[in-house]
């Protein structure tokens, strides 16, 4: 199997967090100190039971429920537009990630939920990293040198067995094309296939045929 990179590859393990009775003005200054879009509360145990984001700190600096200051009748934004502490202002529950998520279920997650953030959280519920959008973008984009190596190493060679020169390789701008041999015509999709599913790969073009039996 191709080794699919996870959450635990990209997330950001040092991270930045709030308790519910941080004040907001230290919240603001640690999101602005440290340029972040949001920040994780948690517990007295490290489980994060709410996010506090920039759209957050707006809507209390605006003192309206949105940011933009469009009208609103929900009191709960209200009540953060009036808030004091983190405790008040967070968005509640905390939307979580797994270290071992696939990067295209956490991608999926981050739509579904609308958010760019995701805390991430061990077995027993103690937060361990956050992953951000722009962590998923990093694991795509990758240099020609780093797939060229993986589809060699990995597919050509560790999966596939073929011998070391059968298939040429060129990577241009995460485009790969493949020149050569394998053994059995029916391995020519199986090969574009794996291609296909090594991280950062845009397209495969395959030259490949069958080798004739001396």
């Amino acid at each position: 199997m191709l080794h699919r990179r996870t959450v635990g590859d990209v997330m950001t393990e040092e991270v930045i967090t709030l308790r519910p009775d941080t004040p907001f003005h230290e919240i603001a200054v640690l999101l602005d100190a440290n340029d972040i879009a949001a920040a994780p509360v948690i517990d007295d145990e490290g489980a994060p039971i709410g996010v506090v984001s920039s759209s957050d700190v707006l809507r209390h600096e605006t003192g309206m429920p949105d940011p933009q200051g469009l009208d609103g009748n929900d009191e709960s934004a209200w009540g953060k537009a009036r808030a004091r502490t983190a405790g008040a202002l967070m968005s509640s529950p905390a939307f979580t990630a797994r270290a071992d998520w696939t990067i295209p279920r956490t991608a999926r997650e981050l739509r579904r939920r609308h958010v760019k953030q995701l805390p991430v959280i061990d077995d027993d519920g103690l937060l361990t990293g956050i992953v951000s959008r722009s962590d998923l973008l990093d694991a795509f984009i990758r240099s020609d040198a780093e797939i060229r190596g993986e589809v060699e190493r990995d597919v050509l060679g560790r999966i596939l067995g073929l011998e070391e020169g059968t298939v040429a390789i060129e990577v241009r701008d995460g485009a790969v094309t493949l020149r050569g041999h394998v053994p059995e015509p029916r391995l020519v999709p199986v090969v574009v296939g794996l291609c296909q599913g090594v991280d950062g790969v845009v397209e495969v073009d395959a030259h490949l045929a069958a080798a004739r039996a001396g």
